[in-house]
């Protein structure tokens, strides 16, 4: 029988009495170190998430409610997200490279280097329609043996990536971070959110017909907690991991809601056949509730 928590939702704005979902929160899963990575398979209606000092990715079966190892060891995977075509692309902390599975189970590095010069610890990752990989590079993963392997930083600065989808060359699109972490994209791609931990805002850019960025005006400022993870719905709204909650945003950045946890929050997905349903990796669990609110489709979904 699936454990459950009841739903602590904090409305700070007339605009959240839309959100509405389950009273009660599940606990698909407790047993991580740290949860991280959260990511949907629609044609299998499975969820596969990183614990990253176990070194190890695990999967849950939406049909069964079972719980079992994906992939181990795993690279100290952190953020995973999927391709075009339903490929898993993985953010591995522990080789410092961006990979991709392949359907047979081969793993194609994407991006190990930059200009010659060992990535940090690349952390999390989206993929735009046209088949770019855009990737965050801090230095968690080789700051301690923690989360990956301890290692001297060999690029001058922590940023944000673009991999070329014909070219395959990587490319700094944003050099101004302190600790770029969490990622995404608007549901029409022209703008693109990135969270920075040490900072403590979030971050929008414009995202220009050649792939490159301008903006990057501050859209929301913490005061709850580190950011971490986000993603958006379907109404453009952000919703975005911060200490023991998952804060929601109106897209002119009013804070309007809050989702509260009993332990840290890591990253967050939509997923289910309506992605109605959100899931949420914390410090030793991960959770999931049904709402009435959808995620953003991709532009090629």
């Amino acid at each position: 029988m699936t454990t459950t928590i009841p739903t602590d939702f904090e409305p700070f704005d007339p605009r959240a009495a839309e959100i509405r979902g389950d009273l009660r929160t599940e606990v698909l899963y407790t047993g991580t170190r740290w949860a991280e990575g959260p990511v949907y398979f629609p044609a299998g209606r499975f969820l596969v998430w990183s614990d990253i000092p176990n070194d190890r990715m695990l999967r849950w079966d939406e049909m069964t409610g079972n719980v079992g190892p994906f992939r181990q060891p795993a690279g100290y995977a952190n953020g995973n997200t999927l391709d075009r075509v339903g490929r898993l692309v993985s953010c591995e902390q522990g080789p410092r490279r961006v990979t991709r599975t392949e359907a047979d189970g081969r793993i194609t590095v994407l991006a190990d280097r930059y200009q010659g010069k060992r990535l940090n610890s690349p952390n999390d990752v989206v993929v735009r329609s046209d088949g770019s990989i855009w990737f965050t590079d801090p230095p968690y993963g080789i700051i301690s043996d923690y989360e990956g392997h301890r290692a001297e930083q060999e690029i001058d600065g922590c940023h944000v990536y673009r991999v070329d989808p014909g070219t395959a060359v990587v490319r700094i699109v944003a050099d101004d971070f302190v600790r770029p972490n969490g990622l995404a994209f608007s549901a029409d791609e022209k703008q693109l959110y990135v969270t920075d931990t040490e900072a403590g805002h979030i971050r929008v850019f414009d995202v220009r017909e050649d792939g490159r960025l301008s903006g990057g005006k501050v859209f929301a400022e913490t005061e709850h907690g580190p950011y971490d993870g986000l993603r958006l719905d379907d109404t453009g709204r952000l919703w975005v991991a911060t200490g023991k909650a998952v804060n929601c945003y109106h897209p002119d950045g009013t804070l309007i809601g809050r989702l509260k946890f009993p332990e840290q929050v890591a990253n967050v997905v939509f997923g289910g056949p309506k992605r109605n349903r959100l899931f949420i990796t914390a410090t030793s669990s991960v959770y999931s509730l049904m709402s009435g609110v959808r995620g953003a489709r991709p532009v090629w979904g």
